[in-house]
């Protein structure tokens, strides 16, 4: 044995307990085992509870729903009606009739008469000229009759002839005639010439005489209309003086950037070129890349800086040049009184220096304005019925003394009911207190920027079941805020702040903000229906 063959039968008795291990246990022809036999399939009993068989089953003693062998009614055959006599002697066959058919075979007549001529030949076929085409024919006269009856012509007798189509050449005229005929036509042109140049300068004439004449009786030249010599009634204090002495201290404000162009107002209050305005006036312009420019009442322009813009209240204030400026006189907000009349001054659709005048229809209006990042801004407001348009906003609400008291801020143009369907209203706009407005202004001077109280929580109105407003709702309490370390929860109702009834979330918010940053403020809330009273110590925001 060779060391190759000795190699391999090494390998081979090394593979042995291997391969039968693997291998196909005896028994088994094919490459799986056969599977055993499972138990006999059993179909499971019937799922119907003995209840529903007793309400659902066939009724104790009823058979099948087929009626049982024998219980069937046997077939029988309808007989109709016999036919009455009178419709059978109507509508019956005659006597002798067959199937119906009179008279019987072999009853009827015969045809009689001569046979039918073939619609293809005729007897006289032969005879017949428009048959033979080897008959003559030629182009003659209309047919001739003799006696009654047409006559046939030869050919000779019956053609035509060009004579008589020859047509005899018109006589020429004589000249005399012609220059006769030249001569009369001459005359008639001039003749009718002449009419006509008398007809039209005598339709002229008329023309000019009656449009004179019917001009003279709508004009006159010696007209001099008349004047009263009474000059109106402008005491000071009228809405004319009013408009006179703070109409200069309200500007125009034009904000331009490359996304839009829009026209506010503003009013000058202080004598170093301070001008108090909406921060949503302004705002687009506060990134940078706009234009601020503000109109005079002389219509001189000036370029406008932003000093400092407060997003909570809705306030900015920019500056101008000083010089020549009319400074308007600032009043007391609290003083005012609702039916006090008042005159709102400003730009509204971009026309300048208008002026509309109102009263006082309502204080301490609590109104939330919303705006295009979707955070509303809470004022406490002046309501009032003189119009109010989108360009009045910065501008001034002046009352009878000629004093600013608010700042034309918002108006409502329409209401939307819970269906979509939208109604327009008017006579609603809202102004900021000029003693709110103040404070803010002085604080946006000094420092750039207005610091507020902060109540550290979120909201929205709580609403009854009638749907009226019955508190402020706190859907959101900051952790570590005011209200959260004075033990309010998300979820709570105030009702009454600092002594005074709260019935919407815009009326806390406007509340907040008469406080300053660290003064308390006593809430009452509802927390599920248990009623409690604590203190908050109000943050800044």
């Amino acid at each position: 044995m060779s060391d190759e063959a000795g190699c391999h039968a090494a390998e081979s008795a090394a593979r042995a307990p291997v391969d039968d291990a693997f291998a196909r246990p005896p028994g088994v022809s094919d490459g799986f085992e056969p599977r055993a036999a499972g138990p006999a399939y059993t179909p499971p009993p019937p799922t119907v509870s003995p209840q529903e068989q007793a309400v659902f089953g066939r009724p104790q003693g009823a058979a099948e729903f087929a009626p049982l062998p024998g219980e069937r009614l046997p077939p029988h055959r309808t007989e109709a009606a016999a036919v009455p006599r009178i419709l059978t002697e109507t509508f019956g066959p005659t006597e002798g009739a067959q199937d119906g058919f009179d008279p019987a075979p072999g009853t009827r007549i015969k045809p009689a008469g001569p046979k039918p001529e073939s619609p293809w030949w005729k007897h006289d076929a032969q005879r017949d000229p428009w048959r033979d085409p080897k008959s003559p024919f030629w182009l003659g006269h209309g047919a001739v009759f003799t006696g009654g009856r047409p006559a046939q012509l030869g050919p000779d007798e019956d053609a035509e002839t060009d004579d008589e189509l020859l047509v005899e050449p018109p006589a020429e005229d004589e000249p005399e005639a012609a220059s006769t005929k030249f001569r009369f036509g001459l005359r008639a042109v001039l003749f009718m010439a002449i009419i006509g140049l008398v007809a039209g300068g005598l339709g002229g004439g008329v023309g000019y005489w009656l449009t004179k004449h019917a001009r003279d009786s709508l004009h006159r030249s010696n007209v001099t209309l008349g004047k009263t010599g009474t000059p109106a009634n402008r005491p000071p204090g009228s809405i004319a003086d009013i408009a006179k002495r703070v109409g200069p201290a309200v500007v125009s404000i034009a904000v331009t950037t490359p996304r839009q162009y829009a026209v506010g107002s503003g009013v000058v209050i202080d004598k170093f070129g301070y001008v108090l305005t909406n921060n949503h006036v302004v705002a687009d312009a506060a990134s940078g890349d706009g234009t601020i420019v503000v109109t005079f009442a002389d219509e001189a322009t000036a370029k406008a800086e932003i000093v400092g813009r407060d997003a909570t209240s809705d306030l900015a204030v920019l500056k101008v040049p000083n010089d020549q400026l009319t400074i308007a006189a600032l009043g007391d907000s609290d003083k005012l009184a609702v039916g006090d009349p008042v005159i709102a001054i400003g730009s509204p659709l971009d026309l300048q220096g208008t002026v509309t005048v109102g009263i006082v229809s309502a204080l301490k209006r609590a109104v939330a304005i919303p705006t295009e990042s979707g955070q509303a801004i809470y004022i406490n407001a002046i309501q009032t019925d003189a119009a109010i348009n989108h360009g009045n906003s910065g501008g001034a609400l002046v009352d009878a003394s000629g004093a600013v008291v608010g700042i034309n801020t918002a108006a409502a143009f329409g209401t939307t009911d819970p269906s979509g369907t939208r109604t327009a209203v008017s006579g609603i706009g809202f102004a900021i207190p000029i003693n709110y407005a103040r404070d803010i202004a002085q604080q946006l001077i000094r420092t750039g920027k207005a610091v507020h109280a902060s109540l550290g929580a979120n909201g929205r109105s709580a609403t009854a079941n009638d749907g009226l407003d019955q508190g402020a709702y706190l859907e959101q309490v900051v952790p570590s805020g005011a209200a959260a370390k004075a033990g309010l929860r998300n979820g709570d109702v105030i009702v009454a702040a600092d002594g005074k009834p709260i019935l919407s979330y815009p009326q806390l918010v406007v509340l907040v903000q008469a406080h300053k940053p660290g003064e308390p403020m006593s809430v009452t809330y509802f927390r599920g229906s248990a009623k409690q009273t604590t203190k908050i110590t109000l943050d800044s925001d």
